[in-house]
């Protein structure tokens, strides 16, 4: 009995020390999670939030979803740039794009001035099916303060996906059925729930926080609003090799 007791016990511990880097591993990640937004001076909030970045390469570099870039009002000095701070403190750093990868949605912004910490991605290869990740973001922007939230999830299925669409609304019936008559790259698709402003959260491994994939959208049960009042806790992400392609793409351009 004593035996079995001790190797009960035994096996808690081992499986407490696979949980125990995570907490570890949020600390880590969250210097680098940042808003994508606008700054107009004479509008009221001056920031809008648009969606989730994270920061790679020399510090200086963000990746985002390319639906978070959208047409601004030059004219009235409407500027894109990065949003940071803690709780309701909000800072805007301004930024310029380097590249848009629009089939994949993904965005690549160029920072000035300090760089923030970076985080490493991992390599191009495809994410086995069953892996446990974690992703941290902002999943509704603003409202809840400049607090980045971590979710936990696991990569259901790789599935082919549709192009993406220009807007955070997500996925509805029908963009599901074209899901089902396949396309051009593949799609994680993970059991976690993701909000609208986690468009462009980095998806991580948790024992190393190296960036796997960036959420992109989430499927909708019916109307925008219920992906906040009812989530269907499906989500969907876009596999780092991208990210990789995004930067390749845009290193002359610095």
């Amino acid at each position: 009995m004593f035996k079995l007791i001790s190797l009960f016990l035994a096996a808690c511990l081992a499986g407490a020390g696979v949980a125990a880097p995570l907490p570890r591993t949020i600390a880590a990640v969250k210097p680098s999670i940042v808003g994508i937004g606008t700054q107009h001076p004479t509008r009221s909030p001056a920031i809008v939030f648009h969606a989730t970045g994270f920061v790679v390469g020399d510090g200086l570099s963000v990746i985002s979803n390319a639906h978070a870039v959208t047409t601004l009002d030059t004219e009235r000095m409407e500027t894109l740039g990065i949003v940071t701070g803690k709780g309701d403190k909000l800072e805007f750093r301004s930024a310029t794009v380097v590249a848009i990868d629009r089939a994949h949605d993904l965005v690549h912004l160029r920072l000035q001035g300090a760089p923030l910490p970076p985080l490493a991605l991992a390599g191009s290869e495809l994410v086995e099916e069953g892996r446990d990740l974690a992703f941290t973001g902002y999943p509704l922007g603003i409202q809840l303060g400049m607090n980045p939230v971590t979710h936990r999830a696991m990569l259901s299925a790789q599935t082919p996906a549709i192009l993406p669409t220009p807007t955070s609304r997500g996925l509805n019936p029908r963009a599901v059925a074209a899901l089902q008559r396949g396309a051009p790259f593949i799609l994680y698709q993970l059991d976690g729930t993701a909000y609208p402003a986690n468009s462009g959260s980095p998806v991580y491994d948790p024992e190393n926080g190296s960036v796997l994939a960036v959420i992109n959208m989430t499927l909708l049960k019916g109307t925008k609003e219920s992906a906040i009042t009812d989530p269907s806790g499906i989500s969907y992400a876009i596999p780092v090799r991208h990210v990789h392609e995004l930067l390749q793409q845009g290193s002359g351009q610095k």
